[in-house]
């Protein structure tokens, strides 16, 4: 009996034993598997890793060279936008260079700024862009991708989607046809001394309702109308009884729009520099710094110019001397 038990005892030691020999073994497969998992896929995500780096190396080295690549060719593309958008110009268009068959503006002194207008930042520069009249002109401003104030002539033959193109920009102007002293190409329903105020307040609520956002009208050529004091309160009141805000072009010496303005309790805004009287490129240029240099010593100023190819693309040379003013909106100002 006792050695039948010792038996029994040596018995169920060994399944123990056994048991446990097979739970370390099953532990050890297990630690086993899971170890080579681990570094498998550790190896497996190190590679994928390294994939994706040298992936992203690749994508940045070709963003790297498209952008060289834009850089060395933009000036081209400029250019070559520049001289398709206008090549197309109606033949009916004749710009109305600030009356200069009557040779008004050379006789145009400087404006006259006594005091520097404080702002905050750097000096504020306006460029309104005049005689706004087709889409490849629009297009070609657009193209240089700087705040230009684009001011529209009202529809008329030879430009009849002029308010149809205003529509679709967010800030725009009007470029008001008035009479002039001496001038052959007068536009369609140009404004005259001699128009009563009842005609001129019709004429204003007809803009309006052709341009619903304007706010700031210009006067394109006008010597004559602007000279005559009458006819300017006519104007303005009428501009007053719209909501706008008249920017005098300054196209004569004896504007009497300071005068009347100061009559209606209003402020005296009005172009410092044209930009393309003379509408070679280097002209231009020069022209541009002089109104950053009138920008900077007032505090701010208004330029005007027309979109001529060679006046867009002195716009486009010019931009890293931009960068020397806020170039802004003329509703910034």
């Amino acid at each position: 009996m006792a050695k039948r038990k010792k038996s029994t005892k040596k018995s169920s030691s060994s399944k123990v034993l056994t048991y446990i020999a097979w739970g370390l073994a099953l532990v050890a497969l297990l630690m086993s598997g899971f170890l080579s998992g681990y570094y498998v896929g550790y190896a497996n995500a190190k590679d994928e890793v390294a994939q994706k780096e040298k992936s992203s190396q690749e994508k940045r080295l070709t963003l790297l060279k498209k952008l060289e690549k834009s850089v060395k060719e933009e000036p081209k593309n400029v250019n070559t936008r520049l001289k398709e958008v206008l090549k197309k110009r109606p033949k009916e268009y004749i710009s109305a260079s600030h009356e200069l068959d009557g040779g008004s503006l050379a006789k145009v002194p400087k404006l006259e700024r006594k005091e520097r207008k404080v702002v905050k930042g750097k000096p504020k520069l306006a460029i309104i862009i005049d005689d706004v009249g087709t889409s490849s002109q629009v297009k070609a401003i657009k193209s240089l991708q700087l705040p230009l104030t684009m001011s529209f002539l009202p529809p008329s033959k030879a430009r009849p989607n002029t308010a149809k193109l205003a529509a679709k920009e967010k800030f725009y102007m009007v470029h008001l046809p008035m009479e002039a002293r001496n001038w052959s190409a007068e536009e369609p329903h140009t404004l005259r001394v001699h128009d009563s105020q009842n005609m001129i307040l019709e004429r204003i609520n007809k803009i309006k309702k052709l341009f619903p956002k304007v706010h700031y009208i210009n006067n394109h050529t006008g010597s004559k109308f602007t000279e005559n004091e009458i006819a300017m309160n006519r104007l303005i009141y009428a501009f007053n009884a719209n909501k706008i805000h008249f920017i005098d072009s300054r196209t004569t010496a004896q504007t009497k729009a300071p005068k009347v303005l100061k009559n209606f309790g209003l402020k005296y805004v009005a172009r410092d520099v044209f930009l393309d009287h003379h509408m070679d490129k280097k002209y231009v240029l020069s022209q541009i710094k002089k109104a950053i240099k009138v920008a900077k010593d007032h505090g701010t100023a208004i330029a005007i110019c027309h979109p001529h190819k060679n006046t867009l693309q002195a716009l486009y040379e010019s931009k890293k001397l931009l960068k020397d003013v806020d170039l802004v909106y003329i509703n910034r100002l």
